[in-house]
């Protein structure tokens, strides 16, 4: 990888820029988007987190000083809503989700029903029930497609790896007997989705992220290029164990200043 070719970086958010849901600390990244735009590059977050709006996650960021638009900003949940109303147009669901997930697929136009919903969204879900998974199993039975916002086992909370959104996916596979159409990482439509919009070719592009299951591994089905960083789930011991290894690895994001 030569990184002095490459136009577009692509940045995962948990682990790499900030650690924490609700009040996220900052871990890097400022001056380095700064440099990669002086460049005349171009810089996008590329994040499965289901959590939040594009709009919440953009407030979060401009707190700790890191300067990112809107429309450089895609999540598992605004491109679940664009799969949807590509799929099905303006459709019905029942989501098994947090707030974000579900104020982004209203904003689309996707309408909340428990009665007969044509599909079944599932993201990181705090507020999980068994009365839902069973809903959501009932409605998958009885017909509903399973849309996985991203399949990731864990993410990097501020207590460390946390349980994600790929296990409540698997359960309700095992359940439903129905595979899930998987939109997030490590599906690697996120990644052909921005690089559509910045009109670039793979590469051209390098995803930083701190999870080989995730972010490398989308990145490598999209080709794009990778690195890993230390500060989120990864190791030493997990990357030497990996049959998948990045192409580089830092210990923080912001040691990327030194190759720019």
């Amino acid at each position: 990888m030569n990184l002095s070719s490459l136009r577009v970086f692509f940045f995962d958010l948990d682990g790499v820029l900030s650690v924490g849901k609700e009040n996220p600390r900052y871990l890097g990244g400022r001056e380095l988007i700064m440099k990669i735009r002086s460049q005349g590059k171009r810089a996008l977050l590329l994040t499965n987190d289901s959590t939040h709006t594009r709009e919440e996650i953009h407030l979060n960021l401009s707190k700790l000083g890191i300067k990112l638009e809107v429309e450089e900003i895609l999540t598992s949940s605004y491109l679940t809503s664009d799969y949807l109303t590509k799929r099905f147009g303006k459709t019905t669901f029942f989501l098994v989700g947090e707030q974000g997930l579900l104020r982004e697929l209203e904003i689309a136009g996707h309408s909340p029903t428990e009665k007969h919903p044509q599909v079944v969204v599932v993201g990181f879900d705090r507020q999980l029930s068994y009365d839902k998974l069973d809903r959501a199993m009932r409605y998958l039975r009885n017909g509903a497609a399973l849309i996985g916002s991203y399949g990731g086992a864990v993410y990097m909370s501020d207590r460390g790896p946390a349980l994600s959104a790929g296990p409540i996916i698997k359960a309700l596979e095992y359940a439903s007997g129905r595979k899930a159409i998987m939109i997030g990482k490590p599906s690697p439509r996120m990644f052909q989705w921005a690089l559509r919009r910045v009109r670039e070719k793979s590469a051209r592009a390098v995803m930083i992220g701190d999870q080989i299951e995730t972010d490398l591994a989308g990145a490598r089905k999209a080709r794009v290029h990778t690195i890993l960083v230390l500060t989120g789930v990864e190791n030493r011991d997990t990357i030497r164990n990996s049959e998948l290894k990045p192409e580089m690895v830092i210990e923080t994001v912001d040691e990327l200043m030194n190759y720019l």
